[in-house]
């Protein structure tokens, strides 16, 4: 699914709207009435983690709220003192089990950011569960057939047509009106207020450390394919109790996770994909055979994980220490 780097190459495209009145829209989605952002004005453009907020204003209200205004509510949202200091590609997972990963996915994102009902609002909220995008002044062409042979091109969920004459075309997303966005940038791995000693008490946990890294509370923006990378690169089992970890092993599975993120994001805006190492892959780099499995808490969130049993080696609790559940 579309992870922190991804987000942020997303908030890229939609930045250069910022300020722009929407003149058409258009897509296909049922769960917001497209109609409504109809000569709105795109005010903002925010990304926290695995969520794109935008906002809109009225066109009677030309300027929208003053930048100190706008710098408030980013700190409301935020719960901060202070400001924020601040084409596509994916990596999809085999169709065999896509889809129900998706349905995963899109079940804990559901419960991931709460959003306040009922009242005005003003933001719109985007989930790009595993498949999402974005394109600017282009919209998404076939690349392969589907079973009746056809080549139809993927339907947009929103087109926003703005006066400049560009527009922006979203691709399986899920929208949601919200009155702020609920964003938190010391847990956001790309954020320059990322806290890391939050994040190296959370790896303490006694969970099996595949479970914590994808704690948004903690790695916002961290997803199933850098979880798998990150382990592999610092020769953890995913399956390794974070309490047995010393805290060098932590600190390193910590600087992993940073560095690969902002690797990839540097790499989606140089226009190249990724490369891994371990996601998806029947052998590591050393050539061992590599182990996947669905792991996941009991009666939890689930995802599959790929992992190199030579490479990463599994620590086993100590006596009278309780064993991780798989």
């Amino acid at each position: 699914m579309p992870e922190g780097p991804s987000l942020r190459k997303f908030h890229l495209l939609a930045s250069p709207f910022v300020g722009q009145v929407v003149a058409k829209v258009g897509g296909s989605s049922r769960k917001i009435n497209v109609n409504d952002l109809n000569a709105l004005r795109l005010q903002d453009s925010q990304v926290h983690g695995k969520n794109l907020y935008l906002a809109f204003v009225a066109t009677a209200d030309p300027l929208g709220p003053t930048a100190e205004e706008t710098v408030l509510q980013r700190e409301a949202a935020c719960g901060t003192s202070s400001p924020a200091q601040g084409r596509h590609e994916q990596v999809c997972p085999p169709q065999a089990y896509a889809q129900e990963e998706e349905l995963q996915e899109l079940q804990h994102s559901s419960s991931e950011s709460p959003d306040a009902a009922g009242g005005p609002s003003s933001w719109l909220r985007f989930h790009f569960g595993l498949f999402g995008s974005i394109r600017a002044n282009e919209f998404s062409r076939a690349n392969k057939a589907n079973k009746r042979g056809d080549w139809k091109d993927p339907v947009p969920r929103l087109v926003l047509h703005f006066e400049s004459g560009g527009f922006l075309a979203f691709y399986n997303c899920r929208m949601q009106w919200c009155s702020s966005p609920t964003a938190d940038p010391a847990s956001d791995i790309l954020s320059v207020e990322f806290h890391r000693g939050r994040a190296l008490d959370a790896l303490r946990a006694p969970d099996p450390i595949c479970y914590t890294l994808l704690d948004q509370r903690y790695f916002s923006g961290l997803g199933n394919i850098i979880k798998n990378e990150i382990l592999y690169l610092a020769k953890i089992h995913p399956l390794t109790q974070g309490s047995l970890l010393a805290l060098s092993d932590r600190e390193r599975l910590l600087d992993c996770a940073v560095q690969f993120s902002s690797d990839w994001l540097g790499s989606k805006l140089r226009g190249k994909g990724l490369h891994p190492q371990i996601y998806r892959k029947e052998q590591c780099p050393l050539g061992h055979a590599v182990m996947k499995g669905t792991l996941g808490p009991s009666g939890g969130f689930k995802r599959l994980s790929w992992w190199c049993p030579q490479c990463q080696p599994e620590v086993l609790p100590r006596d009278g220490e309780p064993s991780p559940v798989t």
